[in-house]
């Protein structure tokens, strides 16, 4: 059964750090590339950063030097470091195979950030 869930989201001070997590089914994570995307409000969802099977990473530019993505495949999970939190990262985070995601989407977790 193809499942991707998502969790670590909440709120954050500016400034602030958040760990994200993704675990999916082996099925889903096994020799993929897998990325991070995420749905501010009013807006659409877009890419955020994703990795390679062997660890290579891409990042949107407004995230370079704060977030970092990386995997355990043991773990069939992917996960999503978020340092120096700003307030227009505010979203829902979702993971999904990249560079195009074709999984069913999970339910996301909710990312704010706010004084």
């Amino acid at each position: 059964q193809v499942q991707l869930v998502e969790s670590g989201g909440g709120l954050a001070q500016p400034g602030g750090s958040l760990r994200l997590s993704c675990v999916a089914s082996r099925s889903s994570f096994s020799g993929r590339w897998m990325g991070w995307y995420r749905q501010a409000p009013g807006k659409q969802r877009e890419f955020v950063a994703h990795i390679t099977t062997s660890g290579g990473t891409t990042y949107v530019d407004s995230v370079k030097g704060r977030f970092t993505i990386s995997r355990d495949n043991a773990k069939n999970t992917v996960y999503l470091q978020m340092n120096s939190l700003k307030p227009e990262v505010t979203a829902v985070y979702y993971c999904n195979t990249a560079p195009m995601p074709f999984l069913p989407w999970g339910q996301g977790t909710q990312v704010t950030v706010s004084a």
